[in-house]
């Protein structure tokens, strides 16, 4: 005869499943590895420019625009999985990452848009930007305006949707990734610019290149068991 449940029993039973399917879960990681190596590649060699005085014939930044293409085909791939289980928190995070990709796209965009903008207005009151040297070695220089360290907001905000995904997932390599991107972006705020896009390789890397190497890893491993 078959043995009837105590309610205590129903409810260990539940949780235990709970927690199982849980556990089973796990992100490919394929598109954090994707991110953190365009991102970092695009920082560092921008660095290199700036640091040894050269320029490439195009905008290597535009690396990370052609990474969406892919990333739109890995998310098409993954939603088709019918053995990944759509839980309200990962809908919660793929609306965190949704909104960070949009206000990426929108720093952007203000950073290209705002000296032209800027230069417009101040021309139209009659005056302009001059870099003056104070050693008198050189003329003085009209220059643009700009935005001054601005990769150091990117840093602020390429911490704050990986210390989300930590949290929420209770991933220590995004967490730690997200306090060390804090504290780059502390110290970018005395540095030149130039190294803020070594910090921003670096960011690049231990918020999503790393966790992505370990997601994928317990991916495969959970797939084969």
């Amino acid at each position: 005869m078959e043995k009837k449940l105590t309610e205590q029993e129903s409810l260990q039973l539940i949780t235990s499943m709970i927690q199982k399917a849980k556990a089973s879960y796990y992100d490919r990681g394929t598109g954090s590895i994707l991110w953190g190596t365009v991102v970092a590649i695009a920082s560092f060699v921008t660095y290199l420019q700036k640091e040894y005085d050269f320029k490439l014939p195009f905008d290597i930044f535009l690396i990370v625009l052609a990474a969406i293409i892919p990333q739109i085909i890995i998310s098409i791939k993954e939603s088709k999985d019918k053995a990944k289980v759509k839980k309200f928190e990962d809908a919660a995070i793929d609306n965190v990452w949704l909104i960070f990709g949009v206000t990426l796209f929108a720093l952007t965009f203000y950073q290209n848009v705002i000296g032209n903008s800027t230069n417009k207005l101040i021309a139209d009151e009659g005056w302009q930007l001059v870099k003056h040297f104070t050693n008198s070695n050189k003329p003085d220089e009209v220059i643009k305006p700009f935005a001054p360290s601005f990769y150091s907001i990117y840093l602020l905000i390429y911490a704050l949707p990986t210390m989300v995904t930590g949290l929420a997932k209770k991933f220590i390599p995004m967490i730690i990734g997200a306090i060390v991107t804090y504290v780059l972006f502390i110290v970018s705020c005395y540095t030149s610019q130039k190294y803020d896009m070594l910090f921003g390789a670096i960011a690049a890397i231990v918020c999503w290149f790393i966790p992505g190497i370990i997601l994928r890893r317990r991916y495969i491993k959970q797939k084969n068991v």
